[in-house]
């Protein structure tokens, strides 16, 4: 019986004012856990349900488990005083870095009573993992949160001026006789949906304003030997339960969202390094690359995953792994040719293959680690199919990282090195060197060029950074990277930009003892710079952080920033250098006690640029419970921006101060105003009703057209003066003339509205078992293009045409083990 524990807040290191208790028994099959809390004041804990993994502010008891006892990693077990139970992993040695995609089968019950409250827990030994040995000598660690009192009790707590976290935990021994589980389980699903349209095309027989699906899979987990586990899946359903936010990008690069799906959640920190993107799960079942014409064209949303599988686990040596395959369909859309009432099918995706490969080997007292990724696309490009001048055959990426720490992780030196090398038809290496990415267009970088004849592009990237980690007031670090011109990670992963060396450095001061007014504050100092392998000076960044938490629990900071003046090689998007403006910015926010039932806070942005560019941002968040069983937020924000060299297009005919091509900007004026609304009715921690929604509307106006004067400058011709004229046209297109020559300039302004919601009751029949219930909308229009938004205009977004989903989807857990 564990009873000793102590204070890490409000009051470091003290011991608790009210008393917890908490036993071990274990048998063949599992570990049970019972805890009682003692309560002066029962009747201040809150009994608020919400679902699996979402404890909210309830008071709550968390066991923590290092089963390898490497010291490092660690499965955390928590259930609050409402009964619900969460899980989550820390792949490294620190209790902020927390998993949640760790999704194991077990039982948790608590109960209030006349002295606090009791909790009883069944973890199965199936569902942990640990090294085959007659005696068991497991980390571990008691975690008591008590939101009433802001009050963190623990059994081994870390110091708030320290670092660490399975390392510094106690031992759970007289564990004997137990053998790793061969696990073996199966959830085999069933899943069927509607999909509606507003507005389908009139006269469309490809397309009549509905779609029925249905389809049958399953899922396969399987324990290989005592630590390592195979997923796989048959016929897998993807589908996302939770939709993506709605953006305006006007930039060069591709929109990235958050992998929502839970195959590729769950144990993807296995597949990831502190350092390039080499594997980003979304691109594996995205949407298709090619287009397909005709009068009318179906195409499907997304492409098929035919099957995936990983294994992923830790050996008793502290090598970890992860490996992950999967394989998509070929992709063809419908084509109707109304002339000849024929129906054709074009090919818009391939069928591909991918492979991720991960180790990460542990090492030495302080768990200091080193490790290898390795990730291989390879496409089924067939001839004929028009897909070879857009897609590469082939990418291979990876690279090896390493970790090391000192002093049980007060200092630290963490680097990387890697390569990435795709091949292809010289149409797709061409397309690759011309990108965003790279630009080897450039007229006036002379470290790059496009080469036409080339079939593969190679590049490389590396790291080095160290610092200081704990320590009771200063802290430092700094490092630098760099990735080479032709590297290349956008088929298995993510990059926006090449060509690039950076270096950044900080230095800290913190406080956390409490003083007369505060809990804690730091006071930090940024510096980044960055350059091309041309050695031009693109950035320079200079940061002031300031941070407070007061001592009722509120939080405030203060961050400003001054930009000074360099050189982009990707404002003209391909074309030269040009100039950019020195900048300043200042932020402020405020947050209200996180552990009160009523949560709300906001922030403020501002900042301007030296040739009249500026911007400001206003958002705000409330969260509430109503009740036992209501939960309530809402996450407001507005923003208005002008900028002053927005890049429009690139021309033909322009000077030789530009290398003969006219690069147009404009300045455009926009604004956003959107908001994200949560509300969740709980029945019981295993049956709940939940809505999102977010209205959304954004929109720009652009003006004042003109051209770069000179390259290595910022200075804008602007139309309509020195020699030339412009005239709009009733088609939102402009006509400029410039001495003898004459061409046209197209107006894009925007007003973006959309409203994207989701409705869906979740009910965990029993352990492992869920039934899913779905209602997707997604509404979008573009209206009064240019005009500044207001609530009228997120109001109209409601109204606009959309499609619907409605889906339904059940799986059901078979333990065969």
């Amino acid at each position: 019986m564990v009873s000793d524990f102590m204070q890490k807040e409000p009051n470091e290191g003290t011991i608790p004012k009210e008393r917890t208790l908490v036993g071990f028994l274990y048998d063949d099959d599992a570990l049970y856990v019972g805890a009682r809390m003692y309560s002066d004041n029962p009747t201040e804990l809150k009994k608020y349900l919400n679902r699996h993994d979402s404890p909210g502010s309830s008071e709550q008891i968390i066991i923590s488990l290092d089963t390898y006892l490497d010291r490092r990693t660690c499965y955390d077990f928590g259930v609050s005083d409402a009964g619900v139970r969460f899980d989550r992993y820390h792949p490294v040695d620190n209790e902020e870095e927390r998993d949640f995609s760790y999704n194991p089968v077990w039982e948790a019950q608590a109960q209030l009573d006349s002295l606090g409250w009791t909790a009883e827990m069944r973890i199965p030994f199936s569902q942990l993992r640990f090294n085959r040995q007659d005696v068991q000598v497991w980390g571990a660690n008691l975690n008591r949160w008590k939101p009433a009192h802001n009050e963190d009790d623990f059994w081994i707590y870390v110091p708030r001026n320290e670092t660490g976290w399975s390392s510094r935990f106690g031992d759970l021994i007289g564990i004997s006789g137990i053998r790793p589980s061969r696990r073996i389980e199966l959830l085999p699903y069933v899943t069927g949906d509607s999909r509606f349209t507003s507005n389908p095309t009139p006269g469309d027989p490809l397309d009549d304003g509905s779609v029925q699906n249905s389809r049958v899979g399953g899922d396969l987990k399987m324990g290989m030997g005592p630590n390592l586990t195979l997923d796989a899946t048959i016929n897998p359903d993807f589908g996302q339960v939770d939709a993506d936010p709605a953006r305006v990008n006007l930039s060069a690069y591709e929109t990235y969202f958050d992998e929502r799906r839970p195959f590729f959640i769950e144990g993807s920190q296995l597949l990831q390094v502190d350092g390039p993107s080499y594997f980003y799960s979304r691109r594996i079942g995205g949407p298709p690359h090619g287009e397909a014409d005709g009068d009318f064209v179906s195409s499907p949303n997304a492409t098929t995953i035919l099957g995936a599988g990983k294994l992923t686990g830790r050996l008793s040596s502290g090598t970890s792994v992860g490996v992950l395959g999967a394989v998509t369909s070929r992709e063809r859309a419908r084509v109707y040719d109304s002339t000849t009432h024929h129906e054709s099918r074009t090919t818009i995706e391939p069928a591909t293959g991918y492979g991720v490969l991960r180790l990460q080997q542990e090492f030495g007292h302080d768990a200091s680690t080193v490790g290898l990724l390795l990730t291989d696309v390879e496409r089924g490009i067939l001839p004929g199919d028009g897909l070879a001048g857009i897609l590469r055959q082939r990418a291979i990426t990876g690279g090896a990282d390493w970790t090391l720490r000192f002093q049980g992780g007060k200092y630290d030196l963490i680097g990387y090195a890697g390569f990435s090398h795709v091949e292809g038809d010289t149409a797709a290496i061409r397309q690759t060197q011309e990108s965003s990415t790279h630009y080897f267009q450039r007229p006036d970088a002379p470290h790059v060029s496009v080469d036409p004849k080339r079939t593969s592009l190679s590049g490389a990237t590396a790291s080095l950074r160290g610092g200081k980690r704990s320590g009771r007031h200063w802290l430092w670090g700094g490092g630098f990277s760099l990735e080479s011109p032709g590297f290349e990670l956008n088929d298995a992963g993510i990059l926006s930009s090449a060509d690039d060396i950076d270096s950044w450095g900080h230095i800290r001061y913190r406080e956390t003892n409490p003083g007369p007014l505060w809990r804690n504050y730091g006071v930090e100092v940024d510096y980044s710079a960055g350059w091309n392998f041309a050695v031009t000076h693109k950035y320079t960044e200079l940061n002031l952080n300031l941070e407070s938490t007061w001592k009722r629990f509120w939080s405030t900071y203060v961050n400003a920033g001054r930009s000074f003046r360099g050189m982009s090689d990707d404002l003209t998007r391909g074309g030269p250098l040009m100039a950019t403006s020195a900048s300043w910015f200042v932020e402020t926010g405020v947050n209200s006690n996180y552990s009160a039932p009523v949560q709300y806070g906001g922030s403020v942005t501002y900042g301007r640029n030296e040739i009249g560019g500026w911007e400001y941002d206003l958002s705000g968040r409330l969260s509430s419970r109503a009740g036992e069983r209501w939960s309530l937020s809402v996450s407001p924000v507005y923003s208005r921006s002008q900028t002053t060299n927005q890049y429009v297009a690139t021309l033909d005919s322009g000077t030789d101060a530009t290398d003969g091509q006219r690069y147009v900007f404009a300045h455009i004026q926009q604004s956003r105003l959107s908001a994200q609304f949560r509300v969740s009715y709980f029945f019981n921690p295993d049956l709940s009703l939940e809505v999102y929604a977010e209205p959304f509307a954004a929109s720009g106006r652009y003006y004042d057209f003109g051209e770069l004067r000179a390259a290595r400058t910022n200075d804008i011709r602007l139309y309509g003066t020195d020699g030339t004229t412009i005239t709009p046209g009733d088609d939102g297109v402009y006509q400029v003339t410039d001495a003898n020559q004459t061409f046209k300039v197209n107006r894009s302004d925007f007003g973006d509205r959309s409203f994207r919601s989701n409705v869906v009751l979740r009910w965990e029949l029993h352990r492992g078992s869920t039934l899913y219930v779905i209602w997707q909308q997604n509404r979008s229009a573009d209206e009064n293009p240019g005009m500044l938004v207001g609530p009228r205009s997120v109001w109209r977004s409601l109204k606009a045409d959309g499609n619907n989903l409605l889906a339904i989807k059940f799986s059901y857990w078979l333990p065969l083990s």
